[in-house]
């Protein structure tokens, strides 16, 4: 074998260990929360219940729910996806698996997209669900599908990327649960407003520029994935 196709042959190796290993990590923390149902049997709960509540409470016409849809959309994925990233953040604490994924060699990239998908994957199924929740409790018609997959998948995986690294950090504190939601808001505070009024696109509740939106939302999520990718490695190993 010549030099060149030595060197072009070993990147492929390494790219396929490195899409396997995020493929595994991310399978196991997947195959994890299908054993424990935490997310079926806790958060969608919860984040239908905080669609039926705010219904209830504005007790309002069609033009004002439609209004407010997009808005409490994305305040129950945001509670919602605070209890899925604190899971993912200590799923690997309380038996010393994070250890043993440090010492066989696991990168720390692969360790945090892994876990970062996780947490994406399981955020598109309940935006899915809570996307029928508005359907069925709201009554909203969606004018844009389009729009509305790419928003609700381009936030999802801004708040996967920003919840996995601010859940590695809060992981090695003693009050993780309580400085969370604190280092999380204020960073996914301008995502959530870009996909609500990506939102209001998509379902006619505001005359707005929705694909306009998505543009702020593709820069967040390739800023916060580059910054995660780049610190989760230095958090998890302190």
């Amino acid at each position: 074998m010549t030099p060149l196709a030595s060197m072009s042959g070993r990147p492929v190796v390494d790219v396929r260990r490195f899409l396997v290993d995020v493929r595994l990590v991310a399978g196991r923390d997947l195959w994890i929360e299908a054993r424990s149902r935490v997310v079926v049997a806790q958060v969608v709960p919860f984040a239908l219940l905080v669609l039926v509540l705010f219904g209830f409470a504005l007790n309002a016409d069609q033009r004002t729910l439609d209004t407010f849809a997009p808005g409490l959309f994305w305040v129950a994925v945001l509670f919602s996806a605070l209890l899925a990233v604190h899971r993912s953040a200590t799923l690997e604490q309380s038996d010393g698996t994070l250890d043993a994924l440090r010492m066989s060699g696991l990168a720390p990239l692969a360790l945090f997209l892994g876990k970062a998908a996780a947490v994406f994957v399981q955020l598109l199924a309940l935006e899915a669900v809570l996307v029928g929740g508005l359907l069925v409790f709201y009554g909203v018609e969606v004018d844009d599908p389009a729009l509305l997959i790419v928003a609700g998948v381009l936030a999802g995986a801004t708040v996967a990327s920003a919840g996995t690294l601010y859940g590695a950090l809060a992981s090695g504190l003693g009050v993780r649960e309580t400085l969370l939601p604190i280092l999380v808001l204020p960073v996914l505070a301008p995502v959530l407003i870009g996909a609500t009024r990506a939102f209001d696109d998509a379902l006619g509740s505001a005359a707005v520029d929705g694909w306009a939106w998505t543009g702020l939302l593709a820069i967040a999520a390739l800023v916060l994935t580059v910054v995660g990718a780049s610190a989760h490695g230095a958090l998890v190993e302190d």
